[in-house]
């Protein structure tokens, strides 16, 4: 898959899976909603209820700030499946800048009636890769 497809897939999908490393070497995987903004990509930490707002995804990128996010398009028509692997470096937001929020509020419209405050995290997209079962 060429680069621009990938960032095209990448720009319209729903959800990824965030992959950070846990402080013992495991790997954590969690769902997270996102947009891109040129070579990076921001996730809110946003108002949905969580456990504990001590979120194992941002201990692990204090730990290690290499991170991957999985998008994926899955039929039953297996000719129609693609994947974009993005592979980069991830820093916390204290909170999302006003360029972020609107084009979250702008990709989910959940986010039109409550927006987006506070922390974050930033993708700088290192590397891009893709596949498709029908190209």
């Amino acid at each position: 898959m060429l680069e621009s497809e990938a960032l095209s897939r990448l720009g319209t999908a729903r959800r990824g899976h965030l992959a950070t490393v846990r402080s013992d070497g495991s790997p954590h995987l969690v769902p997270v909603v996102f947009a891109l903004l040129g070579q990076r990509l921001v996730s809110p930490i946003d108002h949905k209820p969580k456990r504990t707002l001590r979120l194992a995804r941002l201990d692990n990128i204090r730990h290690e700030e290499r991170v991957t996010l999985l998008v994926d398009h899955f039929e039953e028509d297996w000719t129609r499946l693609w994947w974009v692997r993005v592979d980069g470096t991830a820093s916390i937001l204290d909170s999302i800048d006003p360029m972020a929020v609107a084009a979250l509020t702008d990709k989910y419209p959940q986010y039109q009636r409550t927006p987006p405050t506070g922390a974050g995290i930033a993708i700088e997209i290192e590397t891009i890769s893709g596949w498709s079962a029908f190209d």
